[in-house]
Parts: structure tokens; C-alpha cells; sequence
């Protein structure tokens, strides 16, 4: 264990030397996950014989008709005009994808229903080298397993050095996971979410031989680099989609905690319902929250949360007698509701329990917390 975070702490240090030289790569290569789960080549059974392919006799395509020598001469002409002419349209607008932002938040609205929007994303994922975990179809919900970055050991100089022996002893200390959330629009469509959640591996001893993962803030960057490569799988060309992604309005704060009427915390969101709504839902998935349900019309996110420092207690005689028990806190989940309602040109979030009454207790104080640091 000692000699794998030995390694560990030398890529990382090193990585971060090379960091400007990563700067100036595309997405594509700073992205490889170890848990790689291809999709099985499409082989020809052992039975059947591979047909060879020999273009020597074909003939041109005639477009059904009969060709001819002279036909096929006037058509090559006819391309080489047009050739030199250039290209009639440079990055077209295409129909069927394109990109919604709010701030520095972007998701893609696809013209298909959900349901054929579902498969090609779980087979996106697992072309790129990602696991589903879990996936919860009545909430549109999908997400990947806990995978390590592989490229920046990968691209490394240090991976020459260090050779094949010792290469699956390095590791960048991180992991990821995604989760893709599906929204029905109503006309039809599907909005795209992807967030990002990530962990990180410190030391928990003074010696630096124990390890413990503990969470890391979300990255917009991983985000938005695999918003763009759903885009190229649904059929965008990758020029068009890395050019549409890139555009985004400036941030500015567009939330703040306040107390109503009743002396209840409440979230106030400045922009209508609409977009607070999808705020709230990729805030929810970036945090963590376990959302079970949701209901758009009455603006309700049915969702599970385990508050660490509300399961704290202080330890009583027996309890410190008891050495044998864990001092790691039993959280238990506990439902609660997440409100979304609309107040004149803003919109305001509220925290209810699991009956529907406003709570304002410290563990709703706190959600409203964490909501607050993903939406101001």
C-alpha cells in the first residue's frame, strides 16, 4: 500500500509540472476511464464465411440507371466544379440536437421522446468507458459507477519511465461518477442533464500509510466535455458540437437565503419557475441527493438525505464501555421534499418533510445550504 501512494504522490507531482501541457490537448485525450466495458464487436459467426470485398469490377453508381463511360467522366467534372467552388454550407444548424444554457449550466434538448433517448444514452456511457450502476427508468435517472481517470497516467512522459510492471501500481488518487437525469418537455422532447460528482483519496495517518475517500467539489468542465460527446453520438458533427458547447453566458449570483413571513429558511431563486425548477434538479444530482420521485406540476423533488451531523450524539457510560463498537455514526436516510413555487418573477425553494409540512429544522437549514452553494 506504502509503495502504490509512493507512486501516486510522484505522478501527481509530476502531472501537475506537465499540467500546461495537458492545457493544450482536446477533451479526448484527457478523459480515459479504467473500468472500460466496450460494447462487443459486431463478429460473424463461426458458421458463415466473411465475404471478401474487391472493388476491381464494381461500377460506379449510376443511381439505379445504366452507367456509362461518358456518364461517369461528365459526373466527376461536374464534382471538381464543385470542388473548387468550396463547401455551400460550413457547420450547419442540425435538427434534432441542440444546446439550452442558463448561466454557466448546459443540457441538451433532444427532438425524440425519452424512451428511445434512454438506450443510446446507457450504451453512450458504456462506450466510453463507464458502468451503469444503477438506473431508475420512472425517474429518468442513470448513473455510472465510480471510475478512475486513467489518461493523465497514460499521457504522461512518466509512464515511459516507469515502465509496464509498475504502470497498474500508479493511480491519480480520484474517482468519478456521473449521473444523467431525462426531463419530458412539452412538446415531446428531452432535456439532458449531466452532472458530475468526484472523490478523492487523502491520508487519514500520521505515518501517510492509511487512506480514506472523501468527496471533491463537482467539475463543470467533465460536464460539459461529455454534453458535447453525447452530442457527436446523437449525430452532431464534433466541430458544430464543441463550438455550440463552448458558448456561455457569464455567471452572476441568481440566489440568495432569506426567512419568510413565518420565520421558515427559504431559498429565493431570481428567474421563473421554469428554470428553477431544472436548477434545483441538476443541484439535487450534483450534490448527491437520492431523488426518488418528482412531481413537475406541483413542483415537488421527492428526495432522501442522511444528515451525518444530525445522527451526533454524546456518548453516555455504556457506550464508552462498549469498546467494541464503531464510533462511526449509523445515518439513516430520512425523506424529505424539496418545493419549488413560483413568487411573481422569481421562484422560491422550500424544504418540507414527509407529509408536505415546511421544516425548519437544522437538517433543512442545510439542504438549503448545499442547494445554495450549486445555485447562486
Amino acid at each position: 500500500m506504502k509503495h502504490r501512494l509512493t507512486v501516486a504522490a510522484a505522478l501527481a507531482l509530476l502531472a501537475a509540472g506537465c499540467s500546461s501541457l495537458d492545457n493544450m490537448r482536446d477533451g479526448d485525450s484527457q478523459i480515459e476511464y479504467k473500468s472500460a466495458s466496450k460494447l462487443p464487436p459486431l463478429d460473424i459467426p463461426p458458421d458463415l464465411t466473411s465475404p471478401k470485398a474487391d472493388g476491381r469490377y464494381q461500377l460506379p453508381d449510376a443511381a439505379g440507371g445504366t452507367a456509362t463511360l461518358s456518364g461517369y467522366e461528365k459526373g466527376r467534372a461536374q464534382q471538381a466544379r464543385e470542388g473548387e467552388r468550396g463547401p455551400r454550407t460550413v457547420l450547419p444548424t442540425v435538427k434534432g440536437v441542440r444546446v439550452e444554457r442558463d448561466g454557466d449550466q448546459r443540457w441538451l434538448v433532444v427532438d425524440m421522446p425519452a424512451e428511445k433517448v434512454w438506450p443510446v444514452v446507457k450504451t453512450f456511457w458504456q462506450e466510453n468507458g463507464l458502468l451503469i450502476a444503477q438506473e431508475y427508468p420512472e425517474a429518468g435517472i442513470l448513473e455510472t459507477n465510480w471510475a478512475e481517470n486513467r489518461a493523465p497516467i497514460k499521457d504522461s512522459w512518466v509512464n515511459s519511465k516507469i515502465g509496464s510492471i509498475f504502470r497498474p501500481l500508479a493511480s491519480t488518487g480520484t474517482r468519478d461518477m456521473y449521473r444523467t437525469r431525462l426531463e419530458r418537455t412539452a412538446d415531446g422532447s428531452t432535456e439532458v442533464y449531466i452532472s458530475h460528482r468526484g472523490l478523492v483519496e487523502v491520508y487519514t495517518s500520521g505515518d501517510n500509510t492509511e487512506t480514506a475517500w472523501q468527496p471533491r467539489p463537482p467539475d463543470p468542465g467533465l460536464e460539459i466535455e461529455f454534453l458535447r460527446r453525447l452530442m457527436v453520438q446523437l449525430g452532431t458533427p464534433a466541430e458544430l458540437a464543441k463550438r455550440e458547447i463552448a458558448e456561455a453566458a457569464p455567471p452572476k449570483s441568481r440566489a440568495s437565503l432569506a426567512k419568510n413571513l413565518n420565520g421558515v429558511e427559504t431559498l429565493e431563486v431570481y428567474e421563473p419557475f421554469d428554470r428553477a425548477w431544472r436548477r434545483v434538479g441538476l443541484a439535487l444530482d450534483r450534490v448527491g441527493f437520492t431523488v426518488e420521485d418528482r412531481d413537475r406540476q406541483k413542483g415537488v423533488y421527492f428526495v432522501r438525505y442522511a444528515d451525518p451531523q444530525g445522527q451526533k450524539k454524546e456518548k453516555d457510560l455504556l457506550d464508552k464501555l462498549a469498546f467494541w463498537r464503531s464510533d462511526k455514526p449509523q445515518v439513516k436516510p430520512e425523506q424529505y421534499r424539496v418545493s419549488v413555487t413560483a413568487s411573481a418573477d422569481n421562484s422560491q425553494v422550500q424544504v418540507l418533510d414527509h407529509n408536505g409540512t415546511a421544516e425548519n429544522s437544522p437538517t433543512a437549514n442545510r439542504i438549503l445550504a448545499l442547494l445554495h452553494e450549486q445555485l447562486k
